[in-house]
């Protein structure tokens, strides 16, 4: 399966914990607004110049759209987009494409109009039901938005919702984070993701902590509330498909198990990332990404130059150990099929650190597939740091 993504990096305001590349409208010139004529050209013609080249030439069956705040493009710009890629690349009939949205940038007419582009998933950027949360997530909307833009999602015909959630915030209790997410299960979305809040250097939340304005939770209270959500999302009918993602049966996102199966994806616009490797013609893997900056990205594609900043090539060690670490973040180690690709059989040695996760019930062997169980989940990011293969 291969994937396409779009990074759209605009935003209305950018929120204290977020990493990711974005721009938001100049605070002392808001008249200057966002750069985004300038960026879809200069869209366009990465999409043409990657669409030459004959490895890429292959079905796509999913598409993200991803930011920032790709909700914040009007109908006309992602029209624009979605007539040149399907000039350009083949995209399957049945294609899961994906667009996220915040509130407070969307409405039942833009749900309209996404339906009639071919969107048929939403991501919903909610991440608390309490109002002061979002207040100090520096969210723009309340959680009264949350609900309705949710309620419109599905008036518009969406039958593919996801909501995302942040656990961990300062002061969270228990109780607080429960509410949560009986609110989130009330809207019946087909998808929640929920993240522990990650303190990312150089963003306004770590200075804040920092200076000590805010605490963290304790790591065994963010453990608590981890087991929480999948002891409640699974009572609710939510399978644990990935450390963070939970899906009602047949609702599990296509593209996210992309990224875990290591299966290829072309990325677009700034920062973007990109995967490929062709296993048939014995090619080592490759990986490449765009410039975190929408003038350099703009400056390189108006000169005729793909604007990537950097690239590196797997060996197939290194190809083997990401292969195991995705796979245990999401469905699990396929043992035969990793066997058949590397010659090697991960459970022959009774010794090996698989067997001694199975053993300590941090995993279980279930049909062929080594999983983690959600013992495992919980300290998941230990086990692939230190796992021996």
């Amino acid at each position: 399966m291969s994937s396409l993504y779009f990074h759209i990096p605009f935003c209305e305001h950018k929120c204290i914990y977020c990493d990711f590349y974005s721009i938001a409208p100049n605070e002392t010139r808001p008249e200057v607004g966002l750069p985004t004529r300038r960026f879809i050209e200069s869209l366009k013609r990465e999409i043409g110049m990657r669409a030459q080249e004959e490895r890429f030439r292959v079905p796509y069956e999913t598409i993200f759209f991803g930011g920032g705040t790709p909700s914040l493009l009007s109908r006309g710009e992602l029209a624009e987009i979605f007539e040149l890629l399907r000039h350009r690349f083949l995209v399957e009939d049945d294609a899961e494409i994906t667009i996220e949205a915040n509130p407070g940038t969307v409405g039942p007419e833009k749900f309209s109009a996404y339906r009639r582009l071919g969107i048929n998933r939403l991501s919903m950027g909610v991440q608390s039901f309490h109002d002061d949360d979002l207040r100090f997530l520096t969210r723009i909307h309340s959680s009264d938005q949350a609900r309705q833009c949710v309620r419109e999602a599905y008036e518009a015909g969406f039958e593919n919702v996801s909501i995302d959630l942040i656990f961990s915030l300062p002061g969270q209790t228990h109780d607080r984070w429960l509410s949560n997410l009986e609110n989130a299960v009330a809207l019946d979305p087909t998808h929640i993701s929920c993240y522990s809040l990650i303190v990312e250097p150089n963003t306004p939340l770590a200075k804040m902590v920092e200076a000590r304005q805010i605490s963290l939770l304790s790591v065994d209270l963010d453990a608590e509330l981890y087991e929480l959500t999948i002891e409640y999302l699974a009572h609710a009918g939510y399978e644990q498909y990935e450390v963070s993602n939970f899906a009602r049966p047949g609702f599990t996102s296509r593209h996210n198990k992309n990224y875990w199966n290591h299966s290829n994806y072309l990325g677009f616009g700034p920062s973007a990332h990109s995967f490929w490797h062709t296993q048939e013609s014995g090619e080592r893997a490759e990986r490449w990404w765009n410039v975190s900056s929408i003038v350099g990205y703009n400056e390189s594609l108006e000169n005729g130059e793909l604007a990537v900043s950097g690239n590196e090539r797997l060996s197939q060690k290194q190809m083997l150990e990401e292969e195991i670490f995705l796979a245990l973040r999401s469905d699990g180690v396929d043992i035969s099929g990793f066997q058949k690709r590397y010659g090697r059989d991960l459970l022959s040695n009774s010794a090996s650190d698989l067997n001694a996760l199975i053993s300590r019930k941090m995993a279980v062997l279930d049909g062929g597939k080594v999983r983690l169980t959600p013992q495992g989940y919980l300290v998941c990011d230990e086990i692939c740091a230190s796992l021996r293969i």
